[in-house]
C-alpha cells in the first residue's frame, strides 16, 4: 500500500478568505515502510502572510518572492500524490486549502483531491485513540517518543516527517523506521531474508523439541515479604493495584 505523509503551510487559516499555500512536505510510504521519495516545494502565493502566521512557521514574503506559483508546480506535485492515500494531521485544514488551489488553477486534469487520493486524517485517529488527551503533534511526539526537538517552527517537510513516525507507532507500535531499500535489492543473505520475513509480520516457531522452562515457586519467605511490601505501598502511597 502506497500512502503519501503530507503537510502544507500557509499565509493564514481559511482560504475562502485569500489565504494560499506557501509551503508543501510530503513523504512516501511504501507497505509502512519509509521510502526515501519525498516532494517538498516553496510557493509564491501571490498576496502577504500573515503577521501571525509568520510567527508560527517563520517564512517571510521576502523569502517566497521568487519561487514558483502554485500553478507552475501543480502538475508536479499532484502527480506525486495521486493514487495514494494521504496522511495529514487535521485533514480538513490541508485539503481544504489544496482544494481551493486547484479550483483557482482551474485544471480539467485536477478537479479534487478525493478525485485522485484517499485521505487519513491522523487527528481524527488519535482522538478516537485517546479521547479527552491533547492530540496536536507536539503532544503525540510526547506520548509516542518521537524525538521533535528540532521543531521550534512549523515546517511542512519536518512535520511531514515527525507525523509519518508518530503514525507510524500509532498504527502498529513500528519501530523500525528504516527507508525500504533491502526491498529493492534482489541477491541478499540469509539473515536479510529472515530480517524482512519478520518485518512482514511471519511466524517464527519454536522447535518441537525444545526444552520445559523450568518453574520456580515463591518460597514462604518471598511470599512474606512481598506482602510486607504491599503494607508498606499501601500506606505510603495510599490504594495500589495489586
Amino acid at each position: 500500500m502506497r500512502q503519501v505523509v503530507l503537510d502544507t503551510e500557509t499565509t493564514g487559516l481559511d482560504p475562502k478568505s485569500g489565504h494560499r499555500i506557501i509551503e508543501i512536505g510530503c513523504v512516501e510510504l511504501v507497505n509502512r515502510k519509509l521510502t526515501g521519495r519525498h516532494y517538498h516545494q516553496y510557493i509564491n502565493p501571490e498576496r502577504e502572510v500573515d503577521d501571525g502566521a509568520i510567527e508560527v512557521h517563520g517564512i517571510t514574503n521576502e523569502f517566497l518572492v521568487d519561487k514558483p506559483v502554485f500553478a507552475q508546480i501543480a502538475d508536479e506535485f499532484m502527480a506525486f500524490c495521486e493514487g495514494a492515500e494521504l496522511v495529514i494531521h487535521n485533514a480538513p485544514f490541508d485539503v481544504g486549502f489544496i482544494d481551493w488551489e486547484l479550483k483557482l488553477l482551474g485544471s480539467p486534469r485536477w478537479q479534487n483531491v478525493a478525485a485522485h487520493c484517499s485521505v487519513l486524517d491522523t487527528l481524527a485517529l488519535a482522538r478516537e485513540k485517546h479521547p479527552g488527551q491533547k492530540n496536536n503533534l507536539d503532544a503525540l511526539c510526547k506520548r509516542y517518543f518521537v524525538d521533535n526537538s528540532q521543531r521550534d517552527l512549523h515546517g511542512a517537510l519536518l512535520d511531514a516527517e515527525i507525523l509519518a513516525d508518530v503514525y507510524l507507532m500509532m498504527t502498529g507500535g513500528q519501530t523500525d523506521l528504516a527507508l525500504a531499500q533491502g526491498d529493492q535489492q534482489s541477491g541478499n543473505d540469509e539473515q536479510s531474508s529472515e530480517q524482512r520475513n519478520t518485518a512482514a509480520g511471519a511466524t517464527r516457531r519454536l522447535a518441537a523439541d525444545r526444552a520445559a522452562l523450568t518453574i520456580l515457586p515463591a518460597s514462604a519467605e518471598e511470599i512474606e515479604a512481598h506482602q510486607s511490601m504491599l503494607a508498606l505501598l499501601e500506606k505510603s502511597a495510599g490504594k495500589h493495584f495489586w
